[in-house]
Formats: structure tokens, C-alpha cells, sequence
């Protein structure tokens, strides 16, 4: 297929990218490069550097690419940032993502696949985590998910767009090619890994009294790859509607760090903070649904096989992307 990506050159888009050309497909990829990184582009991609903004140059490249699928990832995503200012978050994650839709539609394309969380379950009232489980979303950037979540439902109501919504958990790891750098990183497993680099004296666990079983945060990590195999999945057609996308099992944060240890061989130094607010005690998948519908099976499910992967990208690349 001719697939457009947006936000193509960031941490799970530019692994998307290189899997979808492994795959066969031929791919444009759409990036401001405000977050992305240029070198984090698969050099077979077609690159358009552009704004979401700019629903004319969206339209343009959609045609010139003869696009049959969009995959949206471009969104700001710093929970902290978005409670600060939030109107950044709901003018791009939900205006910009509108001005998307309504160039797919006039550029004829049918079907599109997106970047939801699960920030959009907030405190969640079960745990595992399915579909089904009430949204109440705690931050302007969960709410601005769950608001262009609503905005797809009322596009395939209305215009009949195909569309699929992936909530993700705690994406991880690194594809060999490709790996986390953000500019600001506010992930657990790259600022552990700082530490075994010599980059960071220390590592912060915010809370060590929720109630699990070490006192620390429980989180559902899911390797990038296997996100992105999910993705190519939902290209069939037919595909329609919300899927989580974890592997259904929690890892505590002192579970993290140790298991960083292991792989790195190194003693890392962490130290204790009081909660942060907004932090859920446990954030776990029920993925059953993309496993029964799109025949979606994590390849990389283990804690030590995400960490390895992240750990070998790192060394490789200690300063990340340069430019």
C-alpha cells in the first residue's frame, strides 16, 4: 500500500516506518521535525518536512503520494507540559489532527490507523485494563486523545472512514535501527540507562508507598516493534474500532531498575521522591481483543528482552540522534 505517516520521525513512528517497508509498502513520511529527529527516518521513506497545521500541504502530499492509508502519530505528549499549557495540546493533538481527517477525505483516503494511549483511561477501576473499561482521562494530553478518539467515531459515522485506535501502554526498547531520544525524556527506562551510561549519577522512583507489592508504580512496557507489527496489521481492511496494546503484565519501577542492573552489568544509583500527582498505583493491558481480531502476537514480551534492546541501542547511540 502507499501509506502516509505522520510524526513518522519519532521514537514509534520512524520503527513503524522501517517495518512497513520491510513489509513492502511504500511510505511518506510527514514531520515537522519539532520532535522528531531527521536521522531517525528510514533513508527508503520519501520525507516531507511540513506542519499539521498547513491542511493544503497535508492534501498536496496525500495526492502526490497516491496515499491509501494514513498512520498518525504525530501528537505532543509531555503529561507535565500539557497541565501547564494546555491549549498547545488540544490545538495540535486534536486541531491539527482534525485538519488531517479533513484532508484524508479530500484526498479520497479511506482508512486510519492511530496513536491513542492509555492516559485516556485515567484511574482506571479494574485492572487488567480492557477496552471496555470507563475513560476519565486525568491531564490535558489523555483528554486530547480521548477527544480526537471521539472525533474518529463521528468521521466513520459520518463520511464512513475506516479507522483504528491503538491505545498504547509503556512503549519500550529499540527495533536495532532505530530507538528513544526525546528532547526532554521523561520515560523510566532511557533515564535508568543514562545512569549505567555514565550519563546521570542517579535515577528517581517518585512514591514508595502505593499499594503493590514493593511500594513502587506498576507499568505495562511493550516493545516498540510489536507495536509496530500491530499497526501493520490494522492495515487489512475490515479492521474497525479501539484496541489496547500491552503485553498484560506490570513490572514495578525497583523491578525496572534492577533489571537494568542486570542487563548492564552495572550498579545503578536510585533515589526516593514522594509521589508525583496524577501517578496510578498500577497501569496494566488486557490486549485479548487485538490478539482475537487482528491476530496480534507480542514478540517481545519480556522485561530483560525490552531492556536489552534499549541497553544495545543506547551504547550504540549515547547521545542519541544528531540532529
Amino acid at each position: 500500500m502507499n501509506v502516509f505517516v505522520s510524526g513518522g520521525a519519532g521514537y514509534i513512528g520512524s520503527t513503524y516506518v522501517e517495518q512497513a517497508l520491510n513489509a513492502g509498502h511504500a511510505v511518506t513520511v510527514y514531520d515537522s521535525l519539532v520532535e522528531g529527529h531527521r536521522s531517525a527516518i528510514d533513508p527508503r521513506a520519501n520525507f516531507v518536512q511540513a506542519d499539521l497545521s498547513d491542511g493544503a500541504r497535508i492534501i498536496e502530499t496525500l495526492k502526490a503520494a497516491k496515499a491509501e492509508l494514513i498512520v498518525h502519530f504525530a501528537a505532543y505528549a509531555l503529561v507535565g507540559e500539557s497541565m501547564q499549557n494546555p491549549g498547545k495540546y488540544f490545538g495540535n493533538n486534536v486541531g491539527n489532527g482534525v485538519k488531517l481527517l479533513d484532508a484524508a477525505l479530500a484526498a479520497g483516503v479511506r482508512k486510519f490507523v492511530f496513536s491513542s494511549t492509555c492516559a485516556t483511561y485515567g484511574f482506571p477501576d479494574q485492572v487488567p485494563i480492557t477496552e471496555d473499561t470507563p475513560q476519565n482521562p486525568i491531564n490535558p494530553y489523555g483528554e486530547s486523545k480521548r477527544m480526537f478518539e471521539r472525533v474518529l467515531e463521528w468521521y466513520q459515522r459520518l463520511h464512513g472512514l475506516e479507522f483504528v485506535a491503538f491505545r498504547y501502554f509503556n512503549a519500550a526498547g529499540a527495533s536495532g535501527r532505530f530507538g528513544e531520544h526525546h528532547r526532554i525524556e521523561t520515560h523510566l527506562i532511557p533515564n535508568v540507562l543514562e545512569v549505567a551510561l555514565g550519563q546521570a549519577s542517579q535515577c528517581e522512583i517518585y512514591g514508595t508507598d502505593y499499594p503493590t507489592p514493593d511500594g513502587t508504580c506498576v507499568r505495562d512496557y511493550i516493545h516498540i516493534v510489536d507495536l509496530a507489527q500491530a499497526h501493520l496489521l490494522a492495515m487489512e481492511p475490515g479492521h474497525q474500532g479501539f484496541f489496547n496494546l500491552g503485553n498484560g503484565d506490570g513490572y514495578s519501577v525497583r523491578e525496572v531498575i534492577q533489571m537494568c542492573e542486570k542487563v548492564t552489568g552495572k550498579k545503578i544509583k536510585a533515589i526516593e521522591k514522594p509521589r508525583r500527582p496524577g501517578d496510578p498505583p498500577r497501569l496494566v493491558a488486557a490486549a485479548d481483543k487485538a490478539k482475537r481480531e487482528l491476530g496480534w502476537q507480542p514478540k517481545f514480551p519480556k522485561l530483560e528482552q525490552i531492556v536489552s534492546t534499549a541497553w544495545e541501542w543506547h551504547r550504540q547511540h549515547p547521545n542519541g540522534y544528531q540532529d
